[in-house]
Order: C-alpha cells, then structure tokens, then sequence
C-alpha cells in the first residue's frame, strides 16, 4: 500500500523538484498540494502570484488543491492556527506525512517537524541536505520552466526580477547569493517541466517593489 503524503506546495522550483524526487518513488501517492493564500489580494503568500494562476499550475500537475487561506498582516497565532486545522483534516483522512522542499535551512525543518508532529504526522524533505548548486543545474538541466517573480532587494538588485531562471540568471547572481534562493533571496513560479501534463502559458507583466523591499513582477 502506498504512502500518502501531504505536499505543502509553494508554486516556485524547490517544490517542484522535490515533488519530482517523491514522484520516482512507487511506494509514495501525492493526496493532495498544500498552498497558503492571502485573502483580499487573491495570491499566494510570499510569492504574489496570482490565486488562478495557482489553480491552473495544480491542474497541469494533476493534484488536488487544498488552499489554506490566511489574513493580511497575518500573525504567526492565526498562520499556525489555520494550518493545524489544514493539516488535521488530512490526518483524519489516513494521510500521516508531509512533504516540503526546504534543503539546508534547520530551523526551518525543525519548525515543520514540531509543528506536523503535533498534528500526529511526521514529515519528509526529498531535497535536504544536497548541494544548491547541484540542484539548480539540475533543474534547468530536466527542462523545467520558471520566471522569477519577487527578489529581497536587501540581497538582490530588482532588475532580476521577471527574470527567467535558467543557466544565465544562476551565473548572474552575485557571489553569496544561493544558486537556490534558499535564504529568501528569491522566489520563482514554475510553468513547465517534466512533473508537468502540460504548460501553464504565463506572461511577465508589471514589476512593483512593496514595503520598500520587496520586487514583484506580476504574470497574466
């Protein structure tokens, strides 16, 4: 009998190759992506991109979508709060693992570990522990498709953002910038590659910088 896990899906490439990793595993089934969502603004938390847009990804991915939604300004109270109860319905449901793209962040890991644990499941993370350099070529490598779509202007310069992420960006980024964006750097959205049953057809549209720190560049 199969594994049932829980992905908790944040649209950008370390998802999708970790989702990749789980899909070559015959002993694992996806129930379902996990994706926090901001009300009022329609997007996924973090990276902006817009809530349809996350829709059509998930179809093309061919899983179910559980979008857990969650206040502007939200406190870390009323996030946990609303996840636990994401989280328990799936646990009720016979679904006792979680799986996440993270790759060398510990604090990070440990904060989804506690937290799934007190839900009852436990948690696996098909990237942790393996080079982000490695993992970045791979990714371009395996002709998956992603657009940068929010740069932290306190490590990066905003004209990256919008910008594809393929061998020519990674070889743009300044030295001390992970190849990964692992440390918050930068966020993608992925819209083709081999998890995929078809593309998501994205356009690059209006650039906006937010709380004087944060570049977005909105698709359509």
């Amino acid at each position: 009998m199969k594994k049932r896990v829980l992905f908790a899906w944040s649209s950008g490439k370390d998802s999708a190759l970790a989702l990749h990793e789980l899909k070559k595993n015959p002993d694992v089934e996806v129930a379902a992506l996990l994706t926090t969502v901001t009300e009022g603004y329609d997007r996924i938390s973090m990276h902006g991109v817009r809530r349809n847009l996350l829709s059509l990804q998930a179809e093309a991915l061919g899983y179910p979508l559980d979008e857990v939604v969650i206040p502007q300004n939200c406190t870390n109270e009323i996030y946990e709060q609303r996840m636990n109860e994401a989280v328990r319905k799936y646990k009720d449901a016979g679904v006792e693992t979680a799986a996440f793209g993270d790759i060398f962040l510990q604090d990070v890991r440990e904060y989804r570990e506690e937290r799934m644990n007190r839900a009852g499941m436990s948690c696996i993370f098909p990237l942790w522990g393996r080079s982000t350099k490695e993992l970045s070529a791979l990714f371009c490598d395996q002709g998956f498709k992603a657009i940068v779509v929010c740069v932290d202007t306190h490590a990066l310069a905003p004209e990256f953002t919008g910008r594809r992420y393929d061998r020519s960006f990674i070889s743009d980024l300044p030295a001390g910038i992970d190849p990964c964006g692992e440390n918050g750097e930068f966020h993608t959205f992925v819209y083709d590659g081999p998890v995929f049953t078809r593309p998501v057809k994205v356009t690059p549209g209006e650039k906006v910088l937010r709380d004087n720190r944060f570049s977005y560049c909105d698709l359509v």
